[in-house]
């Protein structure tokens, strides 16, 4: 079974806005790639060379896991989203909503992993790589 309609596309490639581009806006796309950034920031940040950058990024990860757990397992980036297409902070027609890493796990993989699957993943990789993070700060 094939997530896409092209058996010879790379399941990457349909993470990226440019196989969706008829499905997303302006808006759609700013915030997939700001979602992008994040990820990239919370998987790459614990190599940052500054104490101050440690510090935060150690702060950040945390909150960001809290975040999720207060919202219900929707990040704000989604939510902020919603609230500029709909005017309400939960839009049950936004698919991402709660589901962003899932669906990018989907497309990629091809797999539709259950929701306890996705937690215990994310929160195990944030408490590896905020481990990375502390003994970067206190050891390198």
């Amino acid at each position: 079974m094939s997530v896409t309609d092209d058996d010879k596309t790379p399941a990457i490639a349909t993470a990226l806005p440019s196989h969706a581009a008829e499905k997303r806006d302006a808006l759609g796309t700013l915030c997939f790639y700001l979602h992008f950034a994040v990820m990239i920031y919370i998987v790459t940040g614990w190599l940052a060379p500054f104490s101050a950058a440690l510090i935060f990024y150690l702060c950040f990860l945390p909150a960001v896991a809290v975040q999720w757990q207060f919202n219900k397992n929707s990040c704000v980036l989604n939510n902020f989203e919603s609230l500029l297409r709909s005017g309400r902070w939960r839009d049950p027609n936004n698919t991402e909503e709660g589901a962003w890493l899932q669906t990018l796990a989907l497309n990629v993989t091809g797999i539709l992993f259950k929701p306890w699957q996705m937690d215990a993943f994310t929160y195990f990789i944030i408490a590896v790589l905020w481990s990375a993070g502390l003994s970067h700060l206190l050891w390198w």
